[in-house]
C-alpha cells in the first residue's frame, strides 16, 4: 500500500520537499521552497562572489596601521595607540573562533579565499596574543569607553573618546571572555599548523595558559567590569558555556585527556535553541559530536545527543521545534540583529550535516527520521534568503547583487573618507551625515546587516540599528556555509 503524505500547511512561497523520513511509519514532509532544493535546476546565487566579499568585509573593520594591500581604500590608519580590531574582545574572539572553524572545516572548498581567511584571522590573533601576553596574570579584554563611543558619530580615524583599557585577573575574573579567547587561539593554531608552525605553537601555548586562567579563576566578566561591557556586550548566558567551548577547542587542538576530563566534570549543559557570541552551548555540542559521529567514540555520545536535540529545535515541523520562520522562510529568533543567529545556526546545520554525510548517519526528531539533506536544504534556504532570494528581492550583504542596504548603521561607511575630507570631524561632527536620507558615502563591501523584521520587511534606515548594523560575528559564521555551497555549485 502506498502511503499518502501527511497534509502540511505551507505558506504560498513554500512547496513540499521530497519525503526522506517518516513519522509513525508514514511519509513526513518538511516545507521548503521547492525551487531551492539541492538537486533541482535552480543554481542559487553566486556563492563564490559572496564568499570573497564576506571576507573582504573584515578589511573595513581593521584598526591599527593598515597594510599596503588594503583593498577598501576609504579606510586609513586608526587606533594606533590600542591596536584593537574591535573594542570588545568577547565578540571579537568569537568571530576569530568561527573564522577558524570555517577554515578548518571548509578550507579545501575555499580556494584562494582560504588565504584571505587566514589574513583576517591573523589580524585578530596578533591582537589577542598581545592582550594575553602583555602582563603576567592579566588578560586585556577591551579598549575604549563604550558609553562615550556610542554618543559619538565619527570616523575610526578620528576617534577622540577615552581609550580606557580593561582587563580581567585573579581578583577580577572573567572566565567567559578568557575561555572564548582560549578557544580562538586554539582553533586558529590549527589553521596555521602547516603554513606557519612557529606561529601555531605560540597560539596553542598561549591558549593553554589562558584556558587555565579561565578554569582557575571562575567568574563572569560582566560582574567584574559591569558598566564597561554592559549593556552592550554582557555575558547573559554565564560562563559555563564558554568553559565547555574553550575546553572543546583545546581538546581538538591537543587531544589531551585533561580537557576531556574537564569537559566531563562540567556535567550537562543547557539545551538551547540558539547559538551566538554569548551562548556557545550548541556550538560546543556540534564540535564535540564530531568524534562521536565520525569516529564512533562513546566518550562524546552525550554531546551528539545534545547536538541532535538542538537540530530538532531548529527544524520546521519537527515535533520539538521552537524556532519561528517568516513567511519568506527566514529563521526568526530575536528582533535585534536577527541575522547573527541565522548565520551561526546555519553554520551548525551545514557542519553537522557534513559529519552525517561522511558517516552515513541519520537521527530522529521524535518519530521523524532526519537525513543530512534535510539540514542542508534548510541551510541553503537561509543562505539564499540572505543573498537576495526573499520577498524584498534584496541581498542583505552590502555590495552583493543589484539591490542591497545602502544606509547601514556604520560610522566609517556613512562618513566621507579622509581621502575626500581630511579635516577631523570630532565626536559629534558626523551626525549630519547620520541623519541624512542619502546613501552611505562608502560601500562596506561584504557586510551583512542585522536583517529584516518578522514580516520580511527591511526599511534601510541608518538609525534602525537593530536591522541595519553589521557585525563581524554575523559574517564570520556565514563564511563556512558559503564555502560549502561553493563546493556544491561546481
Amino acid at each position: 500500500m502506498k502511503h499518502q503524505a501527511i497534509p502540511q500547511k505551507c505558506s504560498e512561497s513554500f512547496a513540499l520537499a521530497k519525503a526522506t523520513f517518516t513519522r509513525n511509519g508514514f511519509p513526513f514532509l518538511l516545507c521548503f521552497p521547492s525551487r531551492l532544493l539541492l538537486g533541482n535546476t535552480y543554481a542559487g546565487p553566486n556563492y563564490r562572489e559572496a564568499l570573497s566579499k564576506s571576507l573582504l568585509f573584515f578589511q573595513g573593520q581593521r584598526s591599527g596601521r593598515l597594510p599596503g594591500d588594503q583593498k577598501l581604500s576609504w579606510r586609513f590608519n586608526s587606533g594606533l595607540s590600542d591596536g584593537s580590531s574591535a573594542h570588545f574582545n568577547f565578540p571579537m574572539a568569537f568571530t576569530t573562533t568561527m573564522l577558524s572553524w570555517s577554515s578548518l572545516e571548509y578550507g579545501k572548498k575555499m580556494g584562494p579565499e582560504l588565504q584571505n581567511a587566514r589574513v583576517a584571522i591573523r589580524w585578530a590573533t596578533d591582537y589577542l596574543l598581545k592582550c594575553a601576553r602583555a602582563t603576567p596574570g592579566k588578560l586585556y579584554v577591551g579598549v575604549g569607553d563604550p558609553n562615550g563611543d556610542h554618543k559619538c558619530w565619527e570616523r575610526p580615524e578620528d576617534m577622540d573618546t577615552p581609550r580606557t583599557v580593561y582587563s580581567v585577573s585573579a581578583s577580577n575574573p572573567g572566565s567567559d571572555v578568557a575561555a572564548e579567547t582560549a578557544a580562538a587561539l586554539a582553533a586558529s593554531s590549527m589553521v596555521f599548523r602547516k603554513v606557519d608552525p612557529k606561529y601555531s605553537r605560540l597560539l596553542l601555548a598561549t591558549a593553554k595558559k589562558v584556558m587555565q586562567f579561565a578554569i582557575q579563576y571562575r567568574g563572569a566578566y560582566s560582574d567584574s567590569l559591569s558598566s564597561a561591557v554592559c549593556p552592550f556586550y554582557c555575558s547573559y548566558s554565564g560562563y559555563k558555556d564558554e568553559l565547555l567551548w574553550g575546553a572543546a577547542w583545546l581538546h581538538r587542538a591537543t587531544n589531551n585527556q585533561y580537557y576531556l576530563n574537564f569537559i566531563k566534570s562540567l556535567g550537562g549543559g543547557d539545551q538551547p535553541d540558539i547559538f551566538s557570541w554569548d551562548n556557545k552551548y550548541a556550538g560546543a555540542y556540534v564540535l564535540l559530536s564530531r568524534r562521536a559521529v565520525l569516529n564512533k567514540d562513546n566518550n562524546f555520545e552525550l554531546y551528539k545527543q545534545a547536538a541532535e536535540n538542538f537540530m530538532c529545535k531548529i527544524l520546521p515541523n519537527s515535533p520539538s521545534s521552537s524556532t519561528k520562520y517568516t513567511q519568506g522562510g527566514l529563521m526568526y529568533k530575536l528582533p535585534q540583529s536577527n541575522l547573527q543567529y541565522v548565520t551561526s545556526i546555519t553554520f551548525l546545520l551545514t557542519t553537522y550535516a557534513k559529519y552525517m554525510k561522511s558517516s552515513k548517519h541519520t537521527f530522529n526528531c521524535g518519530n521523524s527520521l532526519i537525513a543530512p539533506n534535510v539540514l542542508i536544504n534548510l541551510s541553503k534556504r537561509q543562505v539564499d534568503y540572505i543573498l537576495g532570494v526573499n520577498p524584498m528581492k534584496m541581498s542583505y550583504m552590502v555590495g552583493f547583487g543589484s539591490s542591497f542596504p545602502k544606509r547601514i548603521h556604520h560610522r566609517g561607511s556613512s562618513l566621507l573618507s579622509r581621502a575626500v575630507r581630511s579635516i577631523s570631524l570630532r565626536c559629534s561632527g558626523g551626525f549630519q551625515s547620520f541623519r541624512t536620507p542619502n546613501p552611505n558615502a562608502n560601500i562596506l563591501t561584504g557586510a551583512i546587516v542585522g536583517g529584516p523584521d518578522r514580516n520580511d520587511q527591511y526599511p534601510d534606515q541608518r538609525d534602525d540599528y537593530r536591522r541595519s548594523e553589521p557585525a563581524t560575528y554575523i559574517n564570520a559564521a556565514f563564511v563556512g556555509p558559503l564555502a560549502y555551497f561553493v563546493g556544491k555549485s561546481h
